[in-house]
């Protein structure tokens, strides 16, 4: 299975900087919005907090910036689930346009189940889990996310 597209966008007037690129900040957006679609994907959507007063709370985010963006250019967001345990999930996000084949920029971020009541940590319901270990195992043969795992240092 490819990765799973979950969102797709123009890169709009108001994104970009005075250089025409897409603006540090507006990468993230992109990526949240991604974020908010698989949500959507694995039962976490609007409807369902509602319901069940569960959501996803952004724990950590590592955005890389590879590649220019710019005014007009159509976007999408492969998502691939890195993994989880009973709270927390792991994605990583990449940003791609047609007939370039490398990643524009990759996202890697860990995200908590939260009870909106306490508001306090949750494990995922069996529905949520199911929904996840099958996505995993849809993407199974996917290369490794390269940006994972990184760490931001100065060499020394």
């Amino acid at each position: 299975m490819p990765a799973l597209t979950t969102y797709r966008t123009p890169v709009l007037p108001d994104w970009v900087d005075y250089n025409g690129h897409l603006r540090d900040a507006f990468y993230l957006l992109i990526f949240s919005y991604a974020t908010d679609a698989f949500m959507e994907r694995i039962g976490l959507d609007a409807d369902d907090r509602e319901t069940s007063g569960h959501s996803l709370f952004t724990l950590e985010c590592h955005l890389n910036y590879l590649h220019e963006v710019k005014l007009g250019t159509q976007v999408w967001v492969n998502t691939q689930v890195i993994g989880f345990d009973r709270k927390r999930l792991h994605l990583y996000h990449s940003l791609h346009r047609e007939g370039f084949d490398e990643a524009l920029a990759a996202s890697e971020q860990m995200l908590l189940h939260v009870d909106l009541a306490g508001p306090k940590s949750a494990p995922f319901t069996p529905e949520t889990v199911e929904r996840l270990q099958g996505i995993i195992a849809e993407q199974s043969d996917l290369p490794a996310a390269e940006f994972v795992g990184r760490v931001m240092r100065l060499p020394g």
